[in-house]
């Protein structure tokens, strides 16, 4: 493939996956590493890193109801109150020596946090969580959790995530979340919990 179309091809690529590794673009073009960054550079296209460092600065509310460094995993979008996006890379400390799959609780853990830091509150706890672990991720495979707020009520709230490696489902967790908000939809609230 001539230069100038796989460059073209590459920045679409990234364009529409930004947390492509420089491996797995390697991989897709059948070119070398040195190709992909020499590409990248003349393209002016930052490494993955610094793509979602970029992402991070630019496109999210302030996480209220805990400290950024207690989500699990990089924050890339967050929408108070309605959705958030995070990314999270499986390294050795988080699999199973033997096996190199993932331990569970770290997907689990990525998910929960997202769930709670989607909440405009600086107080939110969850409350409960139905999950389901859809296949085991193994080292170095890139989590992307999305979290959506599908109902919030006064004290409570109810979020859905779905965990992604590629555009593969792995993990989905509903999550409802207690929250410190009275104000919200006036008095008379709901007292019971629904578990959908």
């Amino acid at each position: 493939m001539p230069k100038r179309q796989r460059q073209q091809q590459l920045a679409k690529v990234i364009d529409d996956n930004p947390f492509v590794t420089d491996e797995e673009l390697m991989r897709t073009f059948q070119v070398s590493i040195q190709t992909i960054r020499l590409d990248r550079l003349e393209l002016g296209i930052p490494e993955l890193r610094e793509r979602i460092k970029m992402m991070a600065e630019k496109s999210y509310d302030q996480v209220r109801s805990l400290p950024l460094h207690e989500v699990i995993g990089d924050v890339i979008d967050l929408q108070l109150d309605k959705s958030g996006i995070s990314m999270f890379e499986i390294a050795a400390e988080h699999v199973f020596s033997r096996t190199k799959i993932a331990r569970g609780h770290h997907v689990f853990s990525q998910a929960n946090s997202l769930a709670v830091a989607v909440i405009n509150d600086p107080v939110a706890l969850t409350a409960s969580a139905d999950i389901r672990f859809i296949r085991s991720i193994k080292l170095g495979e890139k989590c992307i959790a999305k979290a959506y707020v599908r109902s919030l009520s006064r004290g409570k709230a109810k979020v859905e995530v779905f965990t992604y490696v590629n555009d593969e489902l792995v993990f989905q967790g509903n999550f409802l979340i207690y929250h410190s908000k009275k104000e919200l939809r006036g008095e008379g609230g709901s007292a019971h919990a629904n578990s959908d």
